[in-house]
């Protein structure tokens, strides 16, 4: 049987996407103000953050284990921009200048400078037979209390509600165990169809 919205279900998901559309549109507008390509900002994201990263991956990624990087790499892409997401839609954190105006979070960040450094850290570790979990928290802690507070002061990241940079290296941390989780599963499974 198919379930029909009540009327009062119906206003308040209407209410809601409406509120959704002002506030991109609200997003975008400050984005034209602040952000725009006219912007040194702007051009510290695309380039620094965004371009930058994947052209060091380009030339350094170990193409004999490129997928496995790949797979990895997209898992902590995925993973932290759900997070960074949700972080930014609480209030708990926000970017005051975006790449892109009309998604949560901050682009460049989330798809390729912190993907990046994990893959690298991870290929570093698998190909000098280090132990990936140390590394890893060591990335972690500088992009917590190194990398965030240096674009906190520059006003490319702000932290809200009480949100310290332990909160953050916590994130990170969920965020790389959860993908090598992820990736040592696909990897089991890849195995056992060997």
């Amino acid at each position: 049987m198919e379930k029909v919205m009540d009327q009062d279900q119906f206003e308040l998901y209407e209410k809601i996407q409406s509120l959704k559309e002002q506030v991109t549109h609200l997003n975008i507008e400050y984005w034209n103000l602040y952000t725009g390509f006219d912007t040194f900002e702007f051009w510290v994201l695309l380039l620094l953050w965004f371009i930058a990263p994947l052209i060091i991956l380009y030339f350094f990624i170990d193409r004999r284990k490129m997928f496995l990087l790949g797979f990895y790499g997209f898992n902590i892409h995925v993973w932290f921009g759900y997070q960074d997401s949700a972080g930014d839609r609480f209030g708990l954190w926000g970017y005051p200048y975006e790449l892109v105006p009309f998604l949560s979070g901050n682009i460049s960040l989330d798809a390729t400078l912190v993907p990046v450094a994990f893959m690298l850290v991870y290929q570093w570790t698998l190909n000098h037979h280090k132990n990936f979990y140390l590394y890893s928290f060591i990335l972690s802690l500088v992009l917590a209390f190194l990398f965030k507070p240096i674009i906190t002061a520059h006003h490319f990241f702000e932290l809200n509600k009480g949100v310290t940079y332990f909160h953050l290296l916590l994130g990170y941390c969920a965020v790389f165990l959860f993908s090598k989780f992820i990736t040592n599963i696909f990897l089991k499974m890849q195995k056992n169809q060997s």
